[in-house]
C-alpha cells in the first residue's frame, strides 16, 4: 500500500515506479530525482533527505538491483579508436547507440558480451582483457516512461574485423559533438 502511496505522492505519472522489493526507497527516490519526475512532496522529501545526507538521494541509487519490468538490463562492449566511440544504428531507427546485448540470466558478464559481440560483429572479444568501465541508467528508448534502460559498460581487446549483422544498418565512430544522435541512456552518460 505505501508503495502505491509513493507513486501517487512523490512522482508524478511518468516516474520511476516504487516498488521493487530489492530497492531502497532512497534509490527509487534518486532515479526519480535524475529522471526530473518527482513531484513537489517528492522533491520535498529530496531536500529534507539532502539537508541530513548531501546528496543522498542520487548517492543510494543502487545500480546491482535484479531487472524488474521497470529495468531493462544490458552488457555494452566499449571500443574507443582515435577519440571516437564505435556506435550502431539499426534499420528504421533514427538514433545510435553503443554495441549490447541483453543480460543472459545464469551467465556472466564476460559470457553475455562474448555472446553479444560474436552476434553483432562476428568478432571474438578477449576475455581476460576486459575491463569495467561503469554502470549508466536512463529513460529506456521507445518505452513508456519510468521504463530505464540500464547499461553495464566494458571495454576488451577484439579478433577480427567487424562485420554487423543484418539488423545493422551502419557503424559509426561517434565524438562527443555527435552526442544527440544518440540513445538516451548513452546520451546521458557520454
Amino acid at each position: 500500500m505505501m508503495q502505491h502511496l509513493m507513486n501517487i505522492l512523490w512522482t508524478d505519472k511518468n516516474g520511476y515506479k516504487f516498488g521493487n522489493r530489492d530497492e531502497t526507497i532512497s534509490s527509487a527516490l534518486g532515479r526519480n530525482k535524475k529522471l526530473g519526475t518527482l513531484t513537489a512532496a517528492g522533491r520535498l522529501i529530496d531536500k529534507i533527505l539532502d539537508i541530513i545526507d548531501p546528496d543522498h538521494s542520487l548517492n543510494s541509487i543502487d545500480y546491482y538491483v535484479e531487472p524488474s519490468e521497470n529495468i531493462i538490463d544490458h552488457l555494452a562492449w566499449i571500443r574507443i579508436e582515435d577519440e571516437q566511440i564505435l556506435c550502431l544504428k539499426k534499420v528504421n531507427e533514427d538514433f545510435y547507440f553503443i554495441p549490447k546485448g541483453m543480460r543472459i540470466i545464469g551467465d556472466t558478464d564476460s559470457q553475455t558480451l562474448e555472446k553479444s559481440t560474436k552476434q553483432i560483429f562476428n568478432v571474438d572479444i578477449d576475455i581476460t582483457s576486459m575491463e569495467f568501465v561503469g554502470i549508466f541508467e536512463a529513460q529506456a528508448n521507445g518505452k513508456k516512461p519510468g521504463i530505464l534502460s540500464r547499461i553495464t559498460c566494458y571495454t576488451a581487446v577484439h579478433r577480427g574485423e567487424l562485420q554487423p549483422d543484418s539488423k545493422i544498418h551502419e557503424i559509426v565512430w561517434l565524438t562527443y559533438e555527435d552526442k544527440a544522435n544518440l540513445s538516451e541512456v548513452e546520451s546521458v552518460n557520454f
